[in-house]
């Protein structure tokens, strides 16, 4: 943590960090595929947004989504889009509203960026009561880019009308708090849905067993100046 200071803004990564997404688990069980196939299929999804955008091209999320769907299982266009339709009904997780009201309360901004569809991460926080703490949603897909890519943590940091050093990114996963670090940004990692965090993307800023955890360590981070 040498050198960083406590953040004017926090930007909390969406699927799986904020949003629970046992409601997708939920629907492709319903159309007759094993529950332990979702995380293939998410992990499938988030390394064809992360190849197209590699490449030079891009896809949005919903159609990386559609892209794992079809490769992975048997399900019909419109049994898809029913599944892919199921991110719209996501709720946050238990741990959400302790760690935004904290952040209310030592009267730092929090935003969500994700290159998730827009809209999700409204209706989840809205979903879960706690839209009213959060200051804006941001998708990357208003630039055609997926994170980890530094220009989307940049674009954040720009829309929050702040610099990178003074923008924090929370996760649950390891790859985007290293893209995050590499920007400038400082990163916190909650333990939540990883068991270790993974040694080659170096260590995090702060890390956390849940949200609180890391946000009460960004709020311990000495004040800028």
């Amino acid at each position: 943590m040498t050198g960083r200071s406590r953040p004017r803004v926090v930007a909390f990564d969406v699927n799986e960090t904020l949003l629970d997404l046992a409601p997708v688990r939920d629907a492709l069980v319903a159309h007759g595929v094993p529950g332990e196939l979702f995380g293939t299929v998410f992990s499938r999804t988030l390394g064809t947004g992360f190849a197209a955008a590699t490449a030079g091209t891009w896809c949005s999320f919903r159609e990386a989504f559609d892209a794992a769907l079809t490769q992975l299982t048997d399900l019909s266009a419109a049994d898809r889009s029913g599944v892919a339709d199921a991110f719209g009904g996501l709720s946050p997780h238990p741990d959400v509203a302790p760690a935004l009201q904290l952040l209310a309360d030592a009267g730092v901004r929090a935003v969500t960026l994700t290159h998730g569809a827009p809209g999700v991460a409204e209706a989840g926080l809205a979903r879960g009561g706690v839209d009213h703490l959060v200051e804006r949603s941001l998708s990357s897909e208003a630039i055609r880019a997926w994170k980890p890519a530094r220009e989307v943590y940049l674009w954040a940091a720009g829309v929050c009308d702040v610099v990178p050093a003074d923008l924090a990114l929370v996760a649950v996963h390891a790859w985007d708090v290293h893209g995050a670090q590499q920007a400038g940004l400082t990163g916190g990692w909650a333990a939540r849905a990883e068991r270790r965090h993974a040694a080659v993307f170096g260590e995090p800023h702060v890390r956390g067993a849940d949200l609180v955890e890391v946000v009460r360590g960004l709020l311990a981070l000495p004040p800028t100046g």
